[in-house]
């Protein structure tokens, strides 16, 4: 019986080959279709697998700088909040002391005003050790104690740092997390360190008979009041600025987020109507081959057997 000849035997061998790629090439594709994704192994395209990893990488730390910035955010509007009321009660404590200088204000007066500087200090010293949503002391610096202590005399001293570090919301930026409570309860008075706690209980001391003329006190306290409104006016200043920087960061985090995703889809993610196409065509190659295989391996099989 004559035997197939070797070319046939090349022309078998070729075609399975050429067939078996061909399947391989449509599983390949058929998976990216179903998973949308491109690449499923870094062997199959090193540079772009290379570049993923790049773009994962600055993904991850994409979403920690947005983080960093909600937070930040979120502890500065809460300082600034906190300033804001501190503001207004130094305000209140000035008409107060407008109205302890004056002489038509009788002793019974300057009584029920020093009750309401004692409510007025109690609340300033609340609000400055007032938390973050997450219980972080605001005015603190970078100690995670409370902010202020006051001693069994009543004298209130700050027990923070003296910043309040960076915290880094995006490539080579960091911003401020806040204001130390020095940068905004203390101040010099004439050259002399003072704060808003001092100059309050000064005044307060004064109008309940505590020594010298209420009258001469209500009015020197006047200047430190006024200096402490300088200062909280200050740290809002610079609260507001910080805070809007972070806005601006925050936009400018979207803007690299939708362009970190956009460069992700373009090397990583499967075209689909791209892929489809390429499907169809090698599902018709295949085809093709498979009638091309049969047709001319049904005629040497008949010349081997003639």
């Amino acid at each position: 019986m004559p035997s197939i000849t070797n070319s046939a035997g090349s022309f078998f061998n070729r075609s399975l080959a050429q067939m078996a790629e061909l399947r391989s090439g449509i599983e390949r594709t058929r998976t990216q279709i179903a998973t949308g994704r491109k690449i499923e192994r870094g062997s199959q395209d090193p540079a772009a697998a290379a570049q993923l990893r790049s773009v994962a990488r600055r993904e991850a730390l994409a979403e920690v700088e947005g983080d960093n910035a909600a937070r930040l955010g979120q502890d500065l509007g809460a300082a600034a909040n906190e300033v804001q009321a501190v503001t207004d009660l130094l305000q209140r404590a000035r008409e107060l002391a407008v109205q302890a200088a004056s002489s038509a204000t009788g002793a019974d007066g300057r009584q029920a005003i020093a009750f309401e500087l004692e409510q007025l200090q109690q609340e300033l010293f609340s609000r400055s050790n007032a938390v973050s949503l997450t219980g972080e002391p605001l005015f603190a610096g970078q100690s995670t104690d409370t902010a202020f202590s006051r001693d069994a005399a009543g004298v209130v001293t700050y027990a923070g740092t003296p910043s309040s570090g960076a915290v880094p919301v995006a490539p080579g930026t960091a911003i401020e997390r806040g204001l130390p409570g020095s940068e905004v309860f203390e101040f010099d008075l004439g050259g002399t360190p003072s704060s808003a706690f001092a100059v309050l209980a000064t005044l307060t001391t004064a109008l309940q008979g505590g020594g010298g003329d209420p009258v001469a006190a209500a009015n020197a306290s006047l200047a430190g009041i006024d200096a402490a409104l300088d200062t909280t006016n200050r740290a809002t200043t610079i609260l507001g600025t910080r805070m809007a920087w972070v806005e601006q960061v925050e936009d400018q985090q979207a803007d690299r987020r939708v362009a970190l995703a956009e460069r992700r889809s373009r090397v990583g993610d499967t075209d689909i109507a791209d892929a489809i196409a390429r499907l169809q065509q090698s599902l018709t190659a295949l085809e093709a081959s498979q009638a091309a295989f049969a047709r001319v391996s049904s005629l040497t099989l008949f010349d081997a057997l003639r």
